[in-house]
């Protein structure tokens, strides 16, 4: 941990490590041949059905890898197919008869759902109608178009397939360009304000703190897709944290450093917006930090935040125990993670971004090798990709804090986590809080994104959107198929909430802007210029660290 951060050791949990989890499906299977053997039964009487046209089975909904007709016309398709989908069926019927822990059960089908993703005859030439008709079309120049991008992917993207062409893109060019400077340059941190676009603004400005492992412009991509855009013109004074993206010389920075940096950073907006509060809303590990910042502000006695906004984060850390990635989480592995970045100093974006891209293999992984290796196609020219493709590092302090955070749950418990000599409570963070979630969310679960309402004080509107981690996130007005869910009444749980939920379609930004504005100071001139005498402007929006370029760090 982190000089200045605390964790109380008393807190550290155990768990079953994920190979544990393979030797007791293993040691299951021996255990309980009848339903083995009942198992293989029905598979080979699954298999004879779908060879002879007699299975009924078919792609789960919105299972996109089987839309070819080939495969609903063609009996060859069909039966290899159907022949495929039953036998995973049996396998996941399996582990489900086996008597084993809910966690080990839970693990066995996870690893299992990999194993016959992996294995689905649409990732291989053969066993792919459209990939096979490309290449009768072209040629075979799909194919040597796709060996060309497979070549290109194992030396510049770890061997996975590109999800993005990044050509079309350019931070400041398309990206990122809604108007603003630079008005203060930390170390650790740039802080942009944005030009006003209306001729009053809110009383009470935005300060915004993004994940540390991701760049700022999630919150400003391409124009009509950006929510800084949006709240500007909805007029309130809009501030943004820009990370800088450390290499090894800074592996100590840690929880600590990032909250000081961070109320440095609010001490600036104050006397630029003279304002003695501020808004504050923070995503993912940026919504961590800024629960913990404004903890820290509590026991400090500086009362700087009006509100709180939490977007796709858990506090209660101990809930993502069952979710795909804490299905893997074990003390060991953990520790393993820890030496890993401790030994090069940093943890590579890139790396992480691996880690979740296999927690969703078809969409994140087969997907593209199949467009991009067996069709030939560049990958998909979609912004959101691009951001997500454009990782930063973690300095290892930083990465042991998060993962002392994750082995302890310690903002669940009163002083189970102090900044410094101070002790933090996030029941004395007593400003409102919004709190958004995704219903598809397989990184931050929405059930327990809920928990955090009951761990703040002060009132709280929950949020419930229809999209996943990134995509609850960019909902702009007009979005297609976008809705969220609120719930007036009182709730205590995310079953309650859900029970009586009230289902809006459209974006949840209109929303939040209403919720903001309702807690705002009265509206006043906007100002002519960003910055103020003591904070100039430094350099025009982006700024400069948003435009360092994530390579490889080496250890000193």
């Amino acid at each position: 941990m982190s000089k200045g951060v605390r964790i109380r050791s008393d807190l550290v949990r155990n768990g079953s490590r994920l190979s544990d989890s393979f030797i007791s499906l293993a040691i299951a299977v021996c255990r309980r041949p009848f339903e083995t053997i009942s198992s293989l039964q029905r598979s080979s009487t699954a298999l004879l059905k779908a060879t002879t046209g007699f299975s009924e089975i078919e792609p789960a909904a919105g299972d996109r890898r089987f839309d070819d007709p080939a495969w609903t016309h063609n009996p060859v398709y069909r039966a290899l197919m159907q022949s495929h989908l039953a036998l995973a069926k049996e396998v996941h019927r399996l582990a489900s008869e086996l008597d084993l822990s809910p966690r080990d059960e839970a693990r066995a089908h996870m690893a299992l759902s990999m194993v016959a993703d992996t294995l689905a005859p649409t990732n291989t030439l053969v066993g792919n109608p459209a990939a096979i008709r490309r290449t009768l079309e072209t040629g075979g120049r799909n194919l040597f178009e796709g060996t060309r991008q497979l070549a290109a992917d194992w030396r510049d993207n770890g061997g996975l397939p590109s999800m993005v062409d990044g050509s079309k893109f350019g931070v400041g060019r398309n990206l990122a360009v809604t108007p603003g400077a630079v008005v203060h340059r930390h170390a650790m941190l740039e802080l942009i304000e944005y030009k006003a676009q209306t001729k009053t603004v809110h009383g009470t400005p935005l300060f915004i703190v993004p994940p540390q492992i991701n760049k700022y412009y999630i919150w400003d991509l391409a124009p009509g897709r950006s929510l800084i855009e949006h709240l500007v013109q909805q007029g309130f004074q809009v501030f943004v944290v820009s990370w800088f993206d450390p290499g090894p010389e800074q592996s100590e920075w840690g929880l600590h450093d990032y909250v000081l940096a961070l109320e440095d950073a609010m001490q600036a907006v104050r006397e630029i917006s003279r304002s003695p509060q501020m808004h504050v809303l923070g995503a993912c590990s940026g919504g961590i930090t800024s629960a913990a910042l404004l903890a820290y502000l509590q026991a400090k006695g500086s009362d700087w935040a009006r509100s709180l906004t939490l977007l796709v984060s858990l506090l209660d850390i101990g809930s993502i125990a069952d979710s795909s990635m804490g299905l893997f989480a074990h003390l060991e592995t953990l520790e393993l993670a820890r030496t890993v970045s401790g030994n090069t100093g940093v943890l590579q974006g890139k790396d992480l971004a691996k880690v979740f891209a296999w927690l969703r293999p078809n969409e994140l992984v087969w997907n593209y090798w199949v467009n991009n290796y067996l069709m030939g196609e560049k990958p998909p020219t979609f912004d959101i990709l691009y951001w997500n493709s454009d990782t930063t590092r973690l300095p290892a302090r930083l990465h042991a804090d998060f993962i002392a955070l994750l082995e302890t749950n310690a903002l669940t418990h009163e002083g189970g986590l102090s900044i410094g000599e101070l002790p933090l409570q996030l029941s004395n963070v007593t400003c409102d809080s919004y709190i958004v979630a995704g219903r598809t969310d397989h990184i931050t679960p929405w059930d327990g994104c809920y928990q955090t309402r009951n761990m703040l004080g002060g009132e709280s509107e929950f949020v419930l959107t229809s999209s996943g981690h990134v995509q609850s996130i960019v909902t702009p007005p007009g979005a297609k198929k976008a809705s969220f869910m609120t719930n007036a009444g009182t709730h205590d749980s995310p079953e309650s909430f859900e029970a009586d939920a009230k289902t809006h379609e459209g974006s949840w930004w209109p929303h939040l802007s209403t919720w903001l504005a309702e807690r705002s100071d009265a509206e006043r001139r906007a100002p002519a210029r960003e910055g103020s005498r003591k904070h100039p402007p430094l350099c025009d929006a982006p700024g400069t660290y948003v435009l360092a370029a994530s390579e490889p760090a080496a250890a000193e």
